[in-house]
């Protein structure tokens, strides 16, 4: 099935933030998927030119249906027209799930770090339903990096108490009235502050611009985690 092409209806759009949306598909026939996957979405202009790009799901699939955040790209040809012009009940076609290694599975055990930067927030946030959803005791903890508090994706979710879960929000440009930490980008201090020391063996998982993903994966490596156990999904 991941590699077939297959029709899927637009059926709710949610904003997320100014930039970011929220799109639920109905494909004809999706076979399911684990948190962390991402799948192609492929549009076809009535001269038949395509544009395909990859998007992360944001929620495992429930009654059949497959969730995507997407965050509007200047100029970009297929978000743009995704996030604004697509409307409801218009068909776009669809291929995956797609990847099998950044994913995490709700049968683990061993502690999660989700680490997020910007819209990297998307396949964790599917791993943070996942676990929500499936009842799994594994204990997350997720640093998310934004420029600032209106940018921050799924903000009403991630602010409720959750057993189990520990959230740290940075913000690199403003951060709100009071807090603590002066707007930075992510670093060594930011990871020891909020994460699992390497004593605890987790699971890491780091999504976001190239840059980001970098700078995170060589700072959890310098703590002295397992750089086998350390997933990285970039973007841009």
């Amino acid at each position: 099935m991941t590699g077939l092409w297959q029709r899927a209806r637009l059926v709710e759009r949610r904003t997320e933030t100014a930039t970011a949306v929220t799109l639920v598909l109905a494909p004809t026939e999706w076979p399911g998927h684990l948190a962390g996957q991402h799948a192609d979405i492929r549009l076809t202009a009535d001269d038949g030119y395509t544009a395909v790009r990859s998007y992360s799901m944001s929620a495992p699939a429930r009654d059949g249906l497959v969730e995507f955040t997407i965050q509007r790209v200047h100029d970009g040809e297929v978000s743009m027209y995704l996030c604004d012009d697509l409307p409801i009940g218009a068909d776009v076609e669809l291929r995956g799930p797609i990847g099998g290694w950044f994913v995490w599975r709700e049968t683990e055990t061993r502690p999660v770090l989700l680490v997020a930067g910007g819209s990297g927030i998307v396949p964790l946030q599917a791993m943070i339903r996942q676990r929500r959803l499936s009842g799994s005791e594994a204990r997350f903890r997720l640093i998310y990096s934004v420029r600032t508090p209106a940018d921050v994706i799924y903000a009403d979710e991630l602010a409720a108490a959750e057993d189990g879960l520990e959230t740290a929000i940075l913000y690199t440009r403003t951060a709100p009235a009071g807090a603590s930490r002066p707007p930075s980008r992510i670093t060594l201090a930011d990871l020891k502050a909020h994460g699992w020391t390497p004593g605890f063996d987790p699971s890491c998982f780091i999504c976001g611009p190239t840059g980001f993903v970098e700078t995170a994966a060589k700072a959890l490596v310098a703590m002295g985690h397992d750089s086998h156990k350390i997933k990285t999904e970039r973007f841009g």
